[in-house]
């Protein structure tokens, strides 16, 4: 087979690239290769009833196929470059703005344009945080919820699957630059092409660092997120969440001086497994939809954690984190506040009767036996500095679920085209270690795009 663009994943990247490849050039052969399943053959088996947790599928519909592991995010798109990514740095600021701006557009025009979008602009929580240690970063954010970033995903594929050949449940083994293209390698046979655009995501990240080795492509490490996913009574957040909807507060210990920050706000939300590399960590979805909506508010606690020298493997660390909840829970470890602070292991009986209902059938145990001190040390000096701003945070009751780890690929080197040092061999997304949000990688799908079309 042989193609003008192959692109390698079918994440937030790799569709905004096919997309605006198929538009800017109608002759283009575009061929998009996917580890995963098509959008209407992604079904996670755990139902609740007869599969309770993660059973391990070899290939996690969570995680991959079409749309990436945002696929069954709660599909929230913010617009800022003060988090999410360093795209900036390579494009520019307000070139990175406008592309973000681009893509809600063509977020909103494929299925969102009944969703709401939320602005810290002007909100008086700002001063609030403040006033109690805390920073509230500034950010735009769409919200499309699963439901409605599923229908966007969908119209966005039957638009692109007449000018774009995908091929899905096809794992790609490597990729070689013979004579100024390229050749990918999957199992039974190869394609070529004279432009390749990797855009894995994290779920990629180990074979990402695979290819830059064969390839000798320069990088550095990156750093690792480490923490645990909160669940509350939906109306203690509820003053933040129905203005903001998505709030990033960050919050400095007094401690270690450690950030620690909020992720992933889910109002009405539930707490989910995700497997990434054979190890069960926990996420969180919410709906647009009132009817699929909960009681309880979700988020995550994230301390970021950078290695050098002489241990550089952050992403190591962390999986080794994720592994050691795995082995004592055998998945999702949950446990109560109160039982935390007070140094024992939550138990079925003190979480069934508790005020919050879990939205996740997780393992009660203690999360001090998981994550090292100083970062639980952290995490529960946010959970009283959020106390201060939305009184009922450090409630026993509340529950926290372990671990949750956002792993990053090492930081790929690349010229403000996202280029490698091979010509026509661009890599982005969440998979480059540039880009940490849908938007970003998004946008950065964008950028290459444009890039390689005007060359053409």
């Amino acid at each position: 087979m042989k193609y003008d663009v192959i692109i390698i994943g079918a994440g937030p990247g790799g569709i905004f690239s096919a997309y605006e490849l198929a538009k800017q050039t109608k002759d283009l052969k575009i061929a998009v290769f996917e580890t995963g399943c098509p959008l209407e053959e992604r079904h996670c088996p755990i139902d609740g009833d007869k599969v309770k947790s993660c059973i391990k599928c070899k290939t996690c519909a969570i995680m991959n196929g079409f749309g990436g592991a945002g696929a069954f995010s709660d599909g929230k798109y913010n617009i800022t470059n003060d988090f999410g990514g360093t795209l900036y740095e390579y494009i520019g600021r307000e070139r990175a703005l406008e592309l973000m701006k681009y893509v809600d557009e063509i977020n909103v025009s494929h299925g969102g344009e009944n969703t709401k979008m939320y602005s810290t602009a002007g909100t008086n929580f700002k001063k609030i945080c403040i006033q109690n240690k805390l920073k509230l970063l500034d950010a735009s954010v769409r919200h499309l919820g699963t439901d409605i970033n599923y229908v966007v995903l969908e119209n966005l594929y039957h638009e692109l699957k007449n000018s774009v050949d995908f091929h899905f449940h096809t794992a790609l083994e490597n990729v070689e630059c013979i004579d100024g293209e390229y050749r990918v390698y999957y199992k039974g046979g190869f394609a070529d092409c004279r432009n390749c655009i990797i855009s894995v995501g994290r779920s990629g990240s180990k074979w990402m660092e695979q290819i830059c080795k064969e390839l000798e492509i320069p990088t550095r490490s990156n750093r690792v997120d480490i923490g645990v996913r909160v669940e509350l009574p939906a109306v203690i957040f509820s003053h933040l969440t129905d203005e903001l909807y998505e709030s990033k507060i960050v919050y400095r210990t007094e401690k270690f001086e450690d950030n620690v920050r909020t992720f992933c706000m889910n109002p009405y939300g539930i707490v989910v497994n995700e497997n990434t590399n054979g190890i069960v960590t926990v996420n969180g979805h919410s709906y647009e939809d009132p009817a699929h909506q909960t009681e309880n508010t979700n988020f995550a606690l994230l301390v970021a954690k950078h290695f050098s020298e002489p241990f550089k493997d952050s992403n190591g660390y962390g999986e080794s984190i994720a592994r050691l909840s795995n082995m004592l829970g055998g998945g999702v470890i949950v446990q109560r506040f109160g039982d935390l602070v007070r140094g024992r292991r939550s138990t079925v009986k003190r979480i069934q009767e508790g005020l919050v209902t879990p939205t996740l059938a997780a393992t009660p145990g203690d999360l001090s036996l998981v994550l090292p001190k100083r970062i639980l040390d952290g995490i529960m000096e946010m959970i009283y500095a959020l106390d201060q701003i939305a009184p009922g945070t450090a409630n026993d009751d509340t529950l926290l679920y372990g671990v949750e780890v956002k792993f990053y690929n090492m930081e790929v080197e690349l010229d403000k085209n996202l280029q490698s040092k091979y010509e026509g061999l661009y890599i982005i997304g969440d998979g480059s270690g540039v880009t940490h949000s849908l938007s970003h990688a998004s946008a950065s799908g964008v950028h290459v795009a444009r890039h390689i079309a005007s060359m053409l």
